[in-house]
């Protein structure tokens, strides 16, 4: 018969505490509140979401550059909503100025950045996501949030963002660049 050591007996017994505590806890995540904390930025970003568009905004002095999940990339398809997952990165960076102000640009016209992040605005969507919102704002089961350039949380609001995506974009399943760039592709 083999014999076994306190500690072992010590670490089933802790092991089994924690199955049972969490199943005692349902054993699931803590049910959907609607915010901004739902939205978690992936600290590969950067390396793995696809950038699929870049817009030049002359007059804010800015440049976007569009990204999104590799997943929802390969997912989505003309005329059918976003595939739940889908979370798109909106990424912020200075464009450089003349000695006037104005933006410069490079030989293709387009605005020339400057190197790094200024803010970060990301839209995600999940099942059930959306519900608590009443239905002037809700915005099927997308959410928002907005992070620093350097991926800090920015607790700033997000209710423009809401106003704008469901304003103008309800038949795109609130998504702008991404939404059409799924209907144009091939």
């Amino acid at each position: 018969m083999r014999r076994i050591s306190a500690t072992a007996l010590f670490a089933a017994a802790v092991l089994a505490g924690g199955v049972a505590m969490a199943q005692g806890m349902g054993g699931s995540p803590a049910p959907y509140r609607p915010g901004p904390h739902n939205i978690t930025l992936p600290s590969d970003w950067e390396t793995r979401f696809i950038r699929f568009a870049t817009v030049d905004k002359a007059e804010r002095k800015i440049i976007r550059h569009l990204y999104v999940n590799p997943e929802a990339f390969a997912a989505a398809r003309p005329g059918q909503p976003l595939p739940d997952g889908t979370l798109i990165i909106m990424a912020d960076t200075r464009a450089r100025l003349g000695a006037d102000g104005t933006p410069l640009r490079d030989h293709s016209g387009r605005l020339i950045p400057e190197p790094g992040w200024i803010a970060l605005g990301v839209q995600e969507k999940r099942p059930g996501w959306g519900e608590g919102y009443p239905p002037e704002k809700r915005n099927g089961t997308w959410e928002y949030a907005r992070f620093l350039g350097d991926g800090r949380r920015n607790d700033a609001s997000v209710e423009a963002c809401f106003t704008c995506h469901i304003q103008t974009r309800a038949g795109q399943d609130f998504a702008f660049d991404f939404w059409d760039y799924v209907q144009k592709r091939q």
